[in-house]
């Protein structure tokens, strides 16, 4: 596959050069120049979350399932990193490993098939593809993905504007650059990332590693398992992005958004806002330990010093002779755990599927990069 013309490639080489001259630290974290036109974490979800609502909208079966197309469509391009051309031309019939939850891009390029290269997807966007498949009504074989690209384009874009983002941000080429910068900052290894998007090795990384398809498979698992604890809401856990940071003279007040849209405020000292190398629009990972979240009865939001309060449904219960846990379940669909006393539960009377508050302070909360 040639590279010509493609900033997909342009950025690859130019992180690889900045990389060997030691730019960014062992974080992955590192700025994407401006005018490299790309959509962060926090805003594919947004994304994601408008094509599954327009989805959804529709009454008309039939209308529903040409909606669902482009929605697989986008997760295709968005997790495997894939050109437009290479999605609408996947044979599902001899493209689609069901098995190892995979598929195989440029495989059938300029009408000839073999050859091409192995992507992993994440299982979850391999069933719903499964399951959409299963229901759709009979076709040519082979032909399951052709859509007229720009038709895709045009309802990329009108998602795009649905939710707030600007329209050239959401064209499958920038989805597919900000998936290289995605797995970028998550650490995946440059060859890997590299031959994920079809692109040829450089020279100066082929010089020191090669990644086989069976190197890069679990390489690539490692960072799908790890994307996809983000996106279940482990209990206690948010992945967000910093939104801004104050500095004092011996802690600093760090703020981030979730991925659910919530903000969450926490306090860190210089020397770890150092050492994890912390900026503004980082990702990051924050978790609170279940003895430091309260737990509260009230249907306003408390008045109390805590700085992140959120109000959740409990949806389980779990008493033991000296204390209780509570599992609430916020917005977002994120569960957070808290441990009470015997006491302060039967002071409480919560009962599963009461309306609750849960709040801890910003030094309850810990940021990590991994």
């Amino acid at each position: 596959m040639k590279d010509r013309n493609d900033p997909v490639a342009d950025l690859l080489k130019q992180f690889e050069t900045d990389s060997l001259r030691g730019r960014f630290n062992p974080a992955g974290i590192f700025s994407v120049p401006k005018e490299v036109k790309c959509l962060d974490t926090a805003q594919l979800t947004e994304l994601e979350n408008a094509f599954r609502q327009w989805v959804d909208e529709s009454a008309r079966s039939d209308v529903r399932g040409s909606r669902r197309r482009i929605l697989l469509i986008f997760l295709l391009i968005r997790y495997s990193g894939g050109r437009l051309n290479e999605i609408l031309t996947l044979n599902e019939q001899s493209d689609i490993d069901w098995e190892n939850d995979g598929i195989r891009l440029g495989g059938t390029e300029n009408g000839e098939s073999g050859g091409g290269r192995e992507v992993q997807i994440p299982a979850q966007v391999c069933r719903e593809l499964k399951g959409f498949m299963d229901d759709a009504p009979p076709g040519s074989p082979g032909t399951f993905f052709q859509v007229d690209p720009a038709h895709v384009r045009r309802k990329f874009y009108e998602q795009a504007k649905a939710c707030g983002l600007p329209g050239d941000l959401a064209n499958p080429n920038a989805i597919r650059r900000s998936r290289a910068i995605e797995l970028l900052r998550s650490n995946v290894p440059l060859p890997v990332v590299q031959k994920l998007l079809g692109h040829s090795t450089a020279n100066l990384t082929a010089a020191y590693v090669d990644f086989s398809d069976k190197d890069m498979r679990p390489v690539i698992q490692h960072f799908l398992d790890k994307e996809s604890r983000r996106k279940t809401s482990a209990r206690n856990t948010f992945f967000g992005k910093i939104t801004r940071i104050k500095k004092g003279d011996i802690q600093s007040s760090v703020e981030l958004v979730t991925l659910g849209g919530d903000t969450l405020q926490t306090v860190i000292t210089n020397d770890s806002l150092k050492r994890l190398g912390l900026k503004t629009d980082s990702f990051v990972t924050a978790e609170v330990k279940a003895p430091w979240v309260i737990i509260a009865r009230e249907s306003a939001q408390p008045v109390c010093s805590a700085e992140n309060r959120f109000q959740g449904t409990v949806s389980r219960i779990i008493r033991g002779r000296i204390t209780t846990e509570f599992v609430v379940r916020i917005a977002d669909g994120t569960e957070l755990c808290t441990i009470v006393t015997r006491e302060s539960d039967r002071s409480l009377g919560i009962r599963e599927n009461d309306t609750v508050w849960v709040f801890f302070n910003a030094y309850a909360v810990i940021l990590n990069i991994e």
